[in-house]
């Protein structure tokens, strides 16, 4: 038990500096690329997003989370993998290649054609390192993962700047998705000790396909779900407001993936380790969702509160018009690390079905609403999607009680407290800031005196998890 603990914050106190490091050079390379590009620049390599993932959801089909739930992977079902994952994504490219001028067509911009046809490749390429990622997953090669990562987003991100500086516009963006995951693969085959054979023996795909086969189509759902408005607006509206759009979605996603990839990370191979004993899964899922609120609220509604002056500071006025946008985003973003515990919980479970039914259910209400305000224009579209999707986790919720008899009045007690306290926090830094006028000093003074505020409401109401947090920071700098 207390190996698993320590096996658990090692994980979470890595994959939270992973994510860290991960977002702040993310933040660098994106400030300097969007000073460089247009907004119709991003909007052009936004709009493939969705074909993208969805290729990346088939090549891998769930067989990851398959891998992490085996107790003893064996050498042959990693190779089992790797050869599927590498056939699947040749076919799919093949046929991505041949849809380039329909999707051009689709979007009214010609540009697409060879454009996807080149960004498509990076799913190609990634379907090499699938099965050595899952192999570092599964062992929680945390810390590994965090050192390729840095230097595939350095090496990435300086080629990008490089053909921006060079006037290359939407190929520079291209090329650094493709020299990103070229990077990953090697530094994956770098660490990994286990190699593939040319003996392909499918017969470990099999075996796990009725388990994935349910995890692909949510994985597919879910890119959906999480791409349908971008889908949406590229055939809507002009192509510098799918940009602006875009602006604001990665500016969200950095911030609300720090929390859920650092979760992410450790949750499903930790409570598949536990799941025999229910009570102490209840416990530590509990703890977790706890440790997720008190860091996801403050960060993500700090971001709310001061999206204006972060996008006038470092991408400037060009991009303006997508600040409404990203504060109500931004509302959105701190619910979702909680989307990641309970996928994360029901997949551990071995659940997939469950997993899928919701998520089936999600997409069909998104699409509809998505249609229902289609005419409203795309603020009141992204207002109605936000609700929406805070709305559902109540749907979750209910699946989690029936699976773990985990109320929703624990969940509130769990949430509440941390969601209501950094609302407050920003509301009063808010009002005490809005009349300074240099927007350098107004961003700094927001952000340390809402930091110091949420500080020290948890240490007057005497919250365990901050006292857990800096004992565990401390015991770390002290070893």
């Amino acid at each position: 038990m207390d190996s698993l603990k320590e096996k658990t914050a090692k994980g979470l106190l890595w994959s939270m500096f992973n994510n860290t490091t991960t977002q702040i050079l993310n933040l660098l390379f994106g400030i300097y690329l969007a000073r460089l590009l247009s907004p119709a620049d991003y909007g052009l390599v936004g709009v493939l997003t969705i074909f993208t993932t969805i290729a990346g959801n088939l090549q891998s089909c769930g067989f990851t989370q398959a891998l992490t739930n085996m107790r003893q992977p064996t050498a042959n079902d990693y190779n089992s993998v790797f050869w599927f994952n590498i056939l699947t994504s040749i076919t799919i490219y093949v046929i991505l290649f041949f849809s380039a001028p329909l999707i051009a067509l689709y979007f009214r911009q010609s540009a697409l054609v060879e454009l996807s046809r080149f960004v498509f490749l990076a799913f190609v390429i990634s379907s090499f390192g699938i099965a050595h990622s899952a192999y570092m997953f599964k062992n929680m090669m945390v810390k590994q993962v965090t050192v390729i990562g840095v230097v595939a987003l350095l090496l990435s991100g300086i080629t990008g700047i490089v053909l921006a500086f060079r006037g290359k516009a939407y190929w520079s963006i291209a090329w650094q998705q493709v020299v990103y995951i070229t990077v990953l693969n090697i530094g994956r085959y770098y660490y990994t000790p286990w190699r593939p054979s040319l003996h392909i023996d499918f017969r470990p795909v099999k075996r796990m396909f009725r388990f994935s086969v349910k995890l692909l189509f949510t994985m597919i759902i879910n890119t959906v779900s999480n791409n349908i408005l971008t889908f949406i607006f590229g055939r809507l509206f002009p192509i510098h407001v799918v940009g602006n759009f875009t602006q604001a979605y990665k500016w969200n996603t950095m911030a609300s993936s720090l929390l859920s990839g650092t979760v992410g990370q450790v949750a499903q191979p930790m409570l598949a380790e536990i799941n025999d004993d229910k009570e102490r899964e209840r416990r530590v899922f509990r703890k977790m969702m706890r440790f997720t609120a008190f860091l996801s609220f403050p960060a993500m509604f700090g971001l709310g509160m001061v999206s204006r002056e972060f996008i006038l500071v470092t991408i400037h006025e060009r991009w303006i018009h997508c600040v409404p946008l990203l504060r109500v985003l931004c509302v959105s973003g701190a619910f979702l690390p909680f989307y990641t515990m309970y996928q994360n919980l029901m997949i551990s479970r071995g659940r997939s079905d469950i997993y899928l039914r919701c998520n089936i259910v999600q997409i069909v209400l998104q699409i509809a609403l998505v249609i229902m305000f289609a005419h409203y224009g795309i603020n009141t579209m992204v207002v109605a999607y936000t609700l929406f999707y805070i709305a559902f986790l109540a749907v979750w919720q209910h699946c989690l009680y029936k699976l773990t008899r985990i109320s929703l009045l624990d969940t509130l007690k769990d949430l509440c407290p941390f969601m209501l306290s950094a609302a407050a926090v920003m509301l009063v830094v808010y009002w005490l800031t809005r009349s300074l006028a240099n927007l350098w000093l107004l961003l700094g003074v927001r952000i340390v005196l809402a930091a110091v505020l949420y500080a020290g409401i948890m240490k007057l109401a005497r919250v365990k998890m901050l006292d857990e947090c800096i004992a565990f920071i401390r015991k770390k700098h002290v070893n």
